[in-house]
């Protein structure tokens, strides 16, 4: 997988995001890269960038709390800190190809602490 694994990729994008460097970012993310979140549907690098890469602006950092990675694959669920203080748990799941990133598959929808009191069900909001 050309020399860094997965898990590695995974570390430094999430570092690149948080510390705002487009061009680490850009030397991570292939050509023939793609996103996919309840927002976006397996959107191209070049939209990612315009549409998604501006949100950096508004993150402090990640917190890893589980990162699996097996070959060309990584799994990360972190807690993210945006710079007014908010706390949001993610899981994004990495596939990667000769020491880049080809596809990114994020999972959200939690705020720290759970907005929902334990135990109980909201419906959809």
């Amino acid at each position: 997988m050309g020399g860094t694994s997965a898990a590695e990729l995974v570390k430094a994008l999430l570092a690149a995001y948080a510390a705002k460097d487009r061009d680490a970012a850009e030397r991570l993310i292939s050509a023939d890269f793609h996103f996919s979140s309840p927002l976006d549907n397996r959107i191209d690098r070049e939209t990612y960038f315009t549409i998604c890469w501006p949100n950096s602006k508004l993150i402090e950092g990640f917190e890893i709390e589980h990162l699996f990675a097996d070959e060309d694959k990584a799994a990360v669920t972190y807690v993210g800190r945006s710079l007014s203080g908010k706390r949001f748990r993610n899981t994004e799941v990495f596939m990667c190809r000769d020491g880049q990133i080809t596809d990114v598959e994020v999972y959200f929808g939690w705020w720290v602490p759970h907005e929902v009191p334990l135990g109980h069900h909201v419906d959809q909001r």
